[in-house]
């Protein structure tokens, strides 16, 4: 993630700092949850609102904090699911992030969903992540990820009904490749955009890397593809890094809201009428592409 240079002071500046400290004020405290080797995760909680649908564990992208999501995970609240979400090692906002250099966060994330599948309980729940929180939720659900030293048992969690993964990376050496992610054991909405191109990658078609799980898994699974128009891996600066520059993608993240809300609602939720009206929108064009197999 990129690492901005010093922000400078300015009226808006200050305004904007002290509306943050205030819904910061106003937010509950976190959950803190102890993983196995004795380390507390700090769980940051939206409550359901309304009639509660179920559960979801969202896991964030590298480098950044589950606050950074409010803008994708406040509407699932609103819809009836309680989201609850860790703070993991490798998070730029985590007091020991230096000790987790690179993929050394990888048993860390484990931990922490460990810790959170133990305090949902004998309850189904759906996991949810943004990149290298997408290969985290993909893995609960039975996409097999290398096994990470120090850790022992499957890595798939026995209560995950369902996976949403936004922009999840592609096959990574040592961590996850297509047969990997071709165990995945449940339901998936995976998502993209055709503006989500990996760092590095100059072909205009690289944004179906981010595509592999869903390529990947048997047909008959309930397994669902989203492509949006126009959108990159941060829909703007609406999602895990708030201090881009770019313009917001309002329209494709609405898209994806609207989207994401039906499975959860049919997959997360048990109810039919939403898996009919989910299906009743596939497309095989753009700007809203979205394919079930």
């Amino acid at each position: 993630m990129h690492r901005p240079a010093g922000p400078s002071l300015t009226r808006r500046s200050v305004l904007a700092g002290l509306a943050v400290a205030s819904t910061a004020a106003a937010a509950p405290a976190p959950l803190l949850l102890t993983t196995a080797d004795g380390r507390i995760s700090s769980v940051t909680r939206w409550p359901a609102r309304g009639r509660h649908r179920g559960v979801i564990g969202f896991s964030h992208g590298a480098l950044s904090a589950p606050w950074k999501y409010a803008a994708l995970v406040e509407p699932w609240a609103a819809a009836g699911f309680e989201v609850l979400a860790p703070l993991h090692v490798d998070s730029s906002d985590h007091p020991d992030t230096a000790r987790y250099p690179g993929l050394a966060s990888w048993a860390a994330r484990i931990a922490d969903m460990r810790a959170l599948g133990a305090h949902i309980g004998d309850v189904p729940w759906v996991a949810a992540g943004h990149s290298y929180g997408g290969l985290t939720a993909l893995t609960l659900g039975g996409a097999a990820a290398s096994v990470p030293p120090g850790v022992t048992g499957p890595l798939r969690a026995s209560g995950v009904n369902a996976v949403i993964a936004f922009s999840p990376p592609g096959p990574i050496p040592g961590l996850i490749d297509a047969p990997g992610y071709a165990q995945l054991g449940v339901p998936a909405l995976i998502q993209t955009g055709d503006r989500d191109v990996p760092p590095g990658s100059t072909a205009p078609d690289a944004w179906r890397t981010h595509l592999a799980a869903y390529e990947a898994s048997a047909a008959g699974g309930d397994r669902y593809s989203l492509v949006l128009a126009g959108a990159d891996h941060y829909f703007g600066n609406l999602i895990c890094r708030p201090e881009r520059t770019e313009a917001p993608q309002r329209a494709q993240l609405d898209a994806a809201t609207r989207v994401a809300g039906l499975f959860l609602r049919g997959f997360g939720d048990g109810d039919a009428k939403a898996r009919t009206r989910l299906d009743g929108q596939l497309s095989p064009t753009l700007p809203v592409m979205l394919m079930r197999k």
